[in-house]
């Protein structure tokens, strides 16, 4: 069953000369610092956030070298006069006032080079972030994925419980960070280059028009990323319903994880920072339900807990959304793994944070993008995904590279990293039996998700379950309100409203 369908799933199928997944800041940030220093013409970078003191490099790497972010970007500016800079970062909401830079605005507009463009884009629907993250150079290379160059991000695949490299922009230390972004060559990143100018304008920062690149030698694969033998590969997308400009919905990620997990007949793997989405919560349910379909394994790596704030307004529906699952399963004979991974022995107690986003089936199917697994990532955020589909008869190169992204990243969360142990889970015959075991084992850092059954009866969780259709939602919170009056519901939206406000004014 073909998984990939243009214009249902996905904007279409794209040509790639070269395209691999970076693990982790460390890969990722030496890459981009690494290509950036060979543009030419324009460096175009989306995000999410932005600070502009993180490190690019870091220990041994950096030693005799200024690698923070804007001073990297000045420098090549000053190296190179024909090179244009534009940075568009979503205008975050007063929430997250606390944990960005001020003023960056100012800082990036009025003391640094003048072809150093930077843009707030508040343009979405209402209650949407911008949450897409990539960034293109020269329109040869591209990166895409979960990760934001921005503080508190860094961290290298051995995660280990101390790493002098692993400290924010004040110089504090931080905890394990577990992270993908993919790396993208050839005539892919045109679309992307398009995106990005389809957004500039849309923001207000005028039309966008970029010079043609004088050819070059072909970008190199950067160091420690995981090649994907393809020659093709999918550009899929969330956005929200938007009055001014008018832009209707897409939903394409939201259909192209439905279809994937749908056509899964061995292996379902998840790596997300969340688990929220009605969406994907009832298709599980419905794959797991289905009369004269094969067993599956799920694997889901999640964090073992969210911060505070996240904690309180989505704890309640993923705990119970997992609860369920985990019922289900057991039902239906189906094997459910919920994992975590220590970065410590578990005396310490020690997490690394799992804040990728990705979903695998079958060593056939891999997609690696900015969506979370909630309801805002599914409806109502922008959002950026890039896949793979192999044909494992005819494409047994991509299926091959599909594979070693798996057992990559099982090693890697279960400590081996660097240790040359990635085919002890190359088989998917008994893979959930090997992981339970390995997750029984005081050794492993692999370890089990436990959801909270007792959350349900605190009554500070029962209060705010409104607030998460406010936090969570999957339309634009003007079109949740009028859902409301249309089918006359009990108000749970409004009544989130209000104890949201409420909170943030005692906060």
């Amino acid at each position: 069953m073909t998984i990939l369908k243009e214009g249902v799933n996905c904007l279409g199928t794209f040509p790639t000369d070269r395209c691999s997944l970076l693990v982790d800041g460390a890969d990722y940030y030496r890459a981009f610092y690494l290509a950036a220093r060979k543009a030419r013409r324009y460096i175009l970078l989306a995000g999410w956030q932005f600070d502009t003191e993180v490190r690019l490099l870091r220990n041994s790497e950096a030693e005799g070298k200024d690698v923070q972010f804007l001073h990297v970007l000045e420098r090549l500016c000053a190296e190179t006069p024909e090179l244009e800079i534009y940075l568009l970062a979503w205008d975050f909401s007063l929430v997250f006032t606390m944990e960005r830079e001020w003023f960056q605005s100012i800082v990036f507009n009025w003391t640094t080079n003048q072809r150093i463009h930077f843009l707030f884009d508040a343009n979405h629907a209402v209650g949407a972030t911008h949450h897409q993250k990539f960034v293109v150079i020269d329109g040869e290379i591209a990166f895409l994925g979960g990760m934001d160059i921005c503080s508190a991000r860094w961290d290298d695949r051995y995660h280990r419980e101390e790493n002098p490299g692993r400290t924010d922009i004040d110089g504090n230390p931080y905890g394990s960070y577990h992270d993908v972004q993919t790396y993208l060559t050839g005539a892919v990143v045109r679309e992307l280059v398009d995106l990005f100018a389809e957004r500039w304008g849309n923001a207000g920062g005028g039309a966008l028009s970029f010079p043609a690149v004088p050819e070059a030698s072909a970008p190199e694969e950067p160091p420690g990323a995981l090649p994907m033998g393809a020659e093709r590969v999918a550009l899929s997308r969330t956005r929200a319903r938007c009055s001014v400009p008018p832009l209707e919905p897409v939903h394409e990620i939201r259909r192209l994880f439905i279809d994937a997990i749908l056509a899964a007949d061995s292996l379902i793997y998840l790596e997300n920072q969340y688990f929220s989405s009605h969406a994907i919560y009832w298709t599980l349910i419905s794959r797991m339900s289905a009369p004269g379909r094969s067993r599956l394994q799920i694997v889901m790596v999640l964090p073992e807990r969210l911060p505070f704030t996240e904690e309180l307004f989505l704890g309640v529906p993923q705990m119970k959304m997992l609860l369920a699952l985990q019922r289900i399963a057991r039902e239906t004979g189906h094997r459910l793994g919920l994992y975590s991974t220590r970065c410590s022995v578990p005396e310490e107690g020690k997490m690394t944070f799992i804040h990728s986003k990705l979903l695998l089936v079958d060593d056939r199917f891999l997609t690696v993008g900015s969506a979370n697994l909630t309801n805002r990532s599914m409806g109502l955020d922008t959002e950026l995904n890039v896949s793979w589909e192999a044909d494992p008869e005819r494409e047994p190169g991509l299926a091959a590279s599909i594979r070693q992204v798996r057992c990559s990243l099982l090693a890697e969360h279960a400590g081996w990293f660097g240790m040359g142990r990635e085919d002890e889970f190359s088989s998917l015959e008994g893979l959930w039996a090997r992981l339970e075991k390995l997750a029984d084992d005081p050794q492993c850092r692999l370890c089990r998700y436990a959801p909270e059954k007792g959350l349900e009866g605190k009554d500070l969780y029962q209060v705010l379950e409104p607030v998460t259709r406010v936090v969570d939602p999957e339309r634009p919170l003007d079109e949740e309100f009028l859902f409301e009056e249309i089918t006359r519901q009990n108000g749970a939206f409004a009544k989130g409203i209000l104890v949201l406000s409420h909170l943030i004014s005692v906060l």
